[in-house]
């Protein structure tokens, strides 16, 4: 079996995010099960048009020329092509490759009011926000998504606004983003609360900050960078003088063990973010047995494995799940959940469940594409081989 993702990004070279998160754990996942693994993403800073990453083989194309990933979806040449998050190149890979497996899951549907929340705080600039707005949202991404062979979204919240966004006449399917679970977890005994986001201003990472200046007799961790190196910078300026709190700036989780090390340590992570699909951190903290403080609350995180800071009432709901011991009860019935849902083995043997059923249902396949295969479809459009 061949598989190409077609992702946003894949949490390398520069650009970090729970897209790539998933992307990148997905694809790496596949390799270890002897699966041929390729991804198509626009090219970022440093990255060379081909790499191999974990396994993968990575194709970039340019982010101003998004009509160059045709070239690199037939290249591909896969039999099933998942978009980890619908875009313009699933489209491509829909017209360039019309007789294999297409699948998207679509992480975070966002409707205009969503796009308008990005635009009034963008993480670098209006003008970026408003160009992923035309590549992740246009008419064509949407038709595409609708005459896929399968839609999935990673949480049951999503499902019914992923519906009604993408005018699909069925519910997309729950499939579970895999996390690793660690064998154990030791807490420290100072109470020690976490954050695991960019530090964007649409997270509003300040609502956290601001927490460590309340309760002195707490450690807060800020994990996390910003796209906006001047923010980002502002931040540690303003909160240089708190004692208690620790900004570790950006941690590369696939090639260093601070990010396990911290949430092993920490009993509560908090989300201060206005608005959230189900974030790759709510899964990665309960799996670390922390609870959930957060003002969105996707499928229960918050209400069942935490506190729902639903009004931003974030100081009530940290001193509630200290001074109650509640955070060690909610933190462990989160851990049971994510185990049982989430787990690497377990989502994984749903994605490659999904792919061979699709498969199967396509057989007999259709030969690889080569230039006979190409050169039949460019006859039918009225070309030639060579398009003259």
């Amino acid at each position: 079996m061949r598989v190409c993702l077609i992702a946003v990004e894949i949490f390398a070279w520069g650009k970090y995010g729970g897209f790539g998160r998933a992307t990148r754990t997905i694809g790496r996942e596949l390799v270890k099960r002897g699966i041929d693994v390729s991804a198509v993403v626009p090219r970022r800073g440093g990255q060379r048009p081909v790499e191999i990453l974990d396994g993968i083989t990575v194709r970039g194309f340019s982010p101003r020329s998004p009509w160059q990933a045709t070239r690199l979806l037939r290249e591909c040449d896969a039999d099933v092509y998942h978009s980890c998050e619908p875009s313009f190149a699933s489209y491509l890979a829909m017209r360039a490759m019309p007789h294999r497996v297409h699948v998207a899951t679509v992480r975070d549907p966002r409707e205009l009011r969503d796009w308008m929340m990005e635009f009034d705080r963008p993480s670098r600039s209006k003008l970026q926000v408003t160009r992923n707005y035309l590549y992740e949202s246009n008419p064509l991404v949407r038709r595409a998504v609708r005459r896929m062979d399968a839609v999935f979204a990673p949480a049951r919240s999503l499902v019914s606004k992923a519906r009604a966004l993408y005018g699909l006449t069925t519910d997309p399917v729950f499939l579970p983003t895999p996390v690793a679970i660690p064998p154990s977890v030791t807490k420290t005994d100072r109470p020690t609360v976490c954050y695991l986001a960019r530090l964007d201003r649409r997270k509003r990472p300040t609502l956290f900050l601001d927490l460590a200046r309340d309760f002195p007799d707490v450690t807060f961790i800020a994990m996390g960078g910003s796209r906006d190196a001047r923010w980002e910078q502002s931040l540690h300026d303003r909160y240089a003088d708190v004692p208690n709190l620790e900004m570790t700036g950006f941690v590369d989780q696939f090639n260093t063990g601070l990010h396990a090390s911290i949430l092993e340590r920490s009993w509560i992570m908090v989300n201060t973010a206005s608005r959230e699909g189900l974030p790759n951190a709510f899964l990665e903290a309960a799996a670390h047995r922390c609870a959930i403080l957060s003002h969105v609350d996707p499928d229960g995180f918050a209400s069942e494995f935490g506190y729902h800071a639903r009004t931003d009432d974030f100081q009530w709901g940290l001193r509630y799940l200290l001074e109650s011991g509640q955070w060690r009860e909610r933190g462990q019935r989160g851990y049971e959940h994510v185990r049982s849902t989430f787990e690497v083995e377990h989502a994984m043997d749903q994605h490659v469940a999904w792919y061979e059923t699709l498969l199967s249902d396509r057989r007999p396949r259709r030969p690889r594409a080569g230039r006979e295969e190409r050169g039949e479809r460019r006859k039918q459009k009225g070309g030639t081989a060579r398009g003259g």
